[in-house]
């Protein structure tokens, strides 16, 4: 196998440079974008990306987590800073009043 065909493999696969796939993406994207890069309970995030709880926990979570993408956090998952550089987003910056 070639460079190039194994290159095309991933690229039809959706897997890019980082090795996410689609699915990665999305996980990472609904804590970013849907949750203002989090923290969000486990079962609200499947909802969100419509996989199972437990299939994100015992699949996708752990490479988001081992790449430092993805953090667990007493109160949920939380996107870190190279989830958002890895998507092209800024991370949002609360600039308004605090409500308590």
């Amino acid at each position: 196998m070639t460079a190039a065909a194994a290159e095309r493999a991933l690229e039809l696969l959706e897997v890019d440079a980082r090795g996410l796939d689609r699915l990665d993406r999305e996980i990472l994207r609904a804590v970013c974008e849907k949750f203002d890069g989090g923290p969000v309970g486990l079962s609200t995030l499947a909802i969100a990306v419509g996989e199972e709880p437990d299939t994100i926990e015992d699949v996708y979570e752990p490479y988001l987590l081992t790449e430092g993408l993805l953090k667990r956090t007493p109160r949920g998952r939380a996107a870190t800073p190279a989830a958002f550089a890895h998507l092209g987003l800024k991370p949002r910056t609360t600039s308004g009043p605090a409500l308590f």
